[in-house]
């Protein structure tokens, strides 16, 4: 049976130019960077192509981009080298939304002293601009706001995030791992300090990431060690990785705009399809600013974890949320912060495309899924309490 999958934001396939790119760094091009000889010294030379591909997804400078493991490292690292920075400040300032690598690194440094603020958002999943501003203060050591949620899809105005940030004098790190390569990406246009992105959730494999740091901007090594990257991050290159990466960043900034447009038609009549048939639906979070590839959707009176179960009997796949967060029975910390009902949070499903889904992955979705939801209803005492209220 077809497998049918709609969790991009928890990882993608790796493209198989990425694969080819990737497959001699296995075998024959097997040389350490950073070794003095010609067999390691064209290894590095291609580590240096791929960085000036990254940086070309979000119109940086080479020098510019650190190659990290993943998103996580990315963002601790960043946090960590505002705060060692400015040791006198004790100010963090983010969002209850974040990913997990933001959150509970911030909660984790709130344990070790520091006080931290987790902006709220509205029922859209949007920030209160005024609230942020009001919020920062001389004593701020980092103001840490992710580009676009992982769960909902919406981005953020980090345009508009950036002009206050920097007008009161405060360092901006954001996590841009949902949207770098997804939607076009500009540090030029939006003039963060440190910006976040990884490999897995465009093509590339796991275990690759990267860390754009403005040229200018204090910056304090997290992993110490080698020479590596400049000193800036020890460790010996995971090569076939970054120069895998590389690939991905090139074919994400050549094909975002046709990619976006072919994958939101997708989305949206995967999205229209099921607030059709199923009834007691609604869709979570601003359905006008968000991610192309993304829908958050709550089945009202049923369980997301029985959907995604009956779901895999159909080789179909979906999440509940932020796969780092899964295994968890908590209810997702930004459907709560978003104020989504007790009978819609525990029945969403997050569908997550990219560009290898196609019309008739839609169309086996919109065939199975209102059996599904009639199904479970009927087995849910909400849901029989809901029949019988008519």
């Amino acid at each position: 049976m077809k497998t049918v999958y709609l969790d991009n934001n928890a990882t993608t396939r790796v493209a198989d130019e990425v694969r080819e790119a990737m497959s001699p760094y296995f075998s024959e091009l097997y040389g350490n960077p950073s070794s003095m000889h010609t067999f390691g010294g064209q290894v590095h030379r291609n580590i240096e192509v791929a960085r000036e591909k990254a940086a070309a997804l979000i119109n940086a400078d080479p020098e510019e981009i650190i190659f990290t493991s993943c998103g996580t490292e990315s963002d601790n690292t960043a946090i960590m080298s505002c705060l060692e920075s400015a040791p006198h400040k004790k100010h963090i300032l983010t969002t209850r939304v974040e990913h997990p690598a933001v959150l509970n690194f911030c909660k984790t440094m709130a344990r070790r002293g520091y006080r931290v603020t987790f902006l709220p958002v509205d029922r859209s999943g949007s920030l209160n601009l005024e609230e942020l501003k009001a919020s920062i203060t001389d004593d701020t050591a980092v103001v840490s706001i992710m580009y676009a949620n992982n769960e909902s899809g919406v981005i953020f105005p980090m345009d508009q995030i950036s002009e206050i940030v920097k007008s009161r004098g405060a360092p901006l790190h954001t996590d841009a791992v949902q949207a770098a390569g997804k939607v076009p990406v500009d540090v030029r246009k939006v003039p963060v300090d440190m910006m976040s992105i990884s490999g897995h959730k465009i093509h590339a494999p796991k275990g690759i990431g990267a860390l754009y740091i403005r040229r200018g901007v204090r910056f304090i090594p997290y992993i110490i060690g080698g020479h590596q990257e400049k000193g800036r991050r020890a460790g010996t290159e995971n090569v076939a990785a970054i120069v895998g990466f590389g690939v991905a960043c090139e074919l994400a900034k050549k094909h975002v705009n046709t990619a976006t447009a072919t994958v939101r038609q997708l989305r949206d009549r995967l999205e229209q399809g099921l607030l059709a048939a199923c009834p007691d639906t609604r869709v979570n979070g601003d359905t006008h600013n968000r991610l192309p590839n993304t829908t958050n959707i709550s089945f009202e009176y049923v369980e997301g974890e029985a959907i995604l179960l009956r779901l895999n009997e159909y080789n179909i796949c979906a999440s509940s949320g932020s796969a780092c967060t899964s295994g968890s029975l908590e209810p997702s910390h930004v459907l709560r912060s978003m104020g989504v009902p007790f009978t819609a949070i525990h029945g969403s499903v997050r569908f997550s495309l990219s560009a290898y889904n196609t019309d008739d992955d839609i169309e086996m979705v919109l065939r199975i899924m209102p059996g599904i939801i009639t199904e479970l209803r009927e087995l849910s005492p909400y849901g029989r309490e809901v029949k019988r209220s008519f």
